[in-house]
């Protein structure tokens, strides 16, 4: 990360503020002069060999003055004491420079280490219980493995694929939809500093931008393209995580769904993709399987997959570990446990508050329970 602004980042910043230099030209221009300072340096008949290159485009760069927001941005970046890594930086993520548009340089809060082992998990902000209970474990699993896990920090299944790679003790990487300054949603704000310690939080917009609805499909090329692959948990057919799915395959990434209830809508998206080809998963087992012609994991992963969150549960009786085995993700009610493990309805009513208490089962109107792992 550069210490010095304004020898460094900050012709990429001016390059990037010239009107017309989007990023599919912007990489485009690297590639053939490897660096923003050539391409200020260059003719306009050489600017004009580039692909995508025309003639106004090209006087323009050679006019553009740097405008004073840009500086003022970056002299904020190194008073918040946020990196800035650009596309040339050997921490910059390799896997995004891969596709056609990767955001020139991007603003870093925490360590970001090239991810070369990423999977990205993303899904319905208004998440079931089943769906935030599954990512948990999913992406715990995925950390345990030393997989970092790649999200967007939304709401939902966003903000627990980081928690669930937090719980694992692994790293995990934000994306977000508007500059570091304006944590979104801001009642993630303790995840924000969390992520942080253990990943990074990255974002390719201004410092102070705000959430605006139209950053969000902008920002999913980058989880996409930073990751081996991409997990849908819990999406309508609607969703704005299908976008990150298009976006995977477009990027020539593996596509993957988790499978949900067939009378759930908020799954309907999901099994839509799984019909289309994508990988059901169940377990982490089933992502590295269909990443194994990539690279090996460790024997280690064998044992780390089968129980990763096993010292996450508090101890139980045999009684409460028979009733805690019969519940599911999926809200279950009193009546439907009575039958499956044959114990009398107020025994069971009691045991359940006791786990309730315990903070591992939750309690629904109508008598309905489900496993809770926060």
């Amino acid at each position: 990360m550069p210490s010095d602004p304004t020898t460094k980042a900050l012709p990429w910043f001016s390059l990037k503020s010239v009107p017309g230099v989007g990023n599919y030209i912007f990489k485009r221009l690297i590639d053939h002069f490897k660096s923003p300072e050539s391409v200020f340096e260059a003719s306009h008949g050489d600017l004009l060999q580039v692909e995508g290159m025309y003639d106004r485009l090209a006087s323009a760069i050679k006019r553009h003055k740097i405008p004073e927001t840009i500086k003022n941005d970056l002299n904020l970046a190194i008073q918040k004491g946020y990196g800035i890594v650009t596309m040339t930086d050997t921490n910059y993520p390799s896997l995004l420079t891969q596709i056609p548009d990767p955001p020139p340089y991007l603003y870093v809060y925490g360590s970001l280490d090239d991810p070369t082992k990423a999977i990205a998990v993303v899904g319905s902000r208004n998440a079931t219980t089943y769906g935030i209970s599954t990512t948990k474990r999913l992406c715990a699993d995925l950390a345990s493995l030393d997989f970092i896990v790649v999200s967007g920090m939304a709401r939902g299944i966003d903000s627990a694929a980081h928690t669930g790679a937090l719980m694992g003790q692994g790293k995990t990487i934000a994306v977000l939809g508007s500059g570091l300054e304006r944590i979104y949603p801001p009642e993630n704000r303790r995840l924000f500093h969390e992520i942080a310690e253990n990943g990074a939080v990255i974002s390719e917009f201004p410092l102070m931008m705000e959430p605006e609805p139209h950053n969000f499909p902008i920002r999913n090329r980058i989880i996409s393209g930073i990751s081996l692959g991409t997990v849908i948990v819990e999406a309508t057919n609607r969703s704005g995580s299908l976008i990150t799915a298009r976006l995977a395959a477009e990027q020539n990434r593996e596509v993957f769904a988790v499978p949900g209830s067939i009378h759930s809508f908020k799954s309907t998206g999901t099994h839509t993709l799984i019909k289309q080809g994508a990988k059901l998963v169940e377990h982490a087992q089933d992502i590295i399987e269909e990443l194994t012609h990539i690279f090996s994991v460790n024997a280690k992963s064998d044992h780390a997959t089968q129980n990763p969150l096993a010292n996450k549960l508090p101890q139980m009786s045999s009684e409460e570990c028979t009733v805690f085995e019969a519940l599911e993700a999926y809200p279950a009610h009193i009546d439907d446990l009575v039958r499956k493990i044959s114990i009398e309805p107020g025994k069971l009513l009691s045991i359940l508050l006791k786990l309730e208490l315990k903070g591992i089962v939750q309690q629904f109107p109508g008598k309905r329970f489900s496993i809770s792992i926060d």
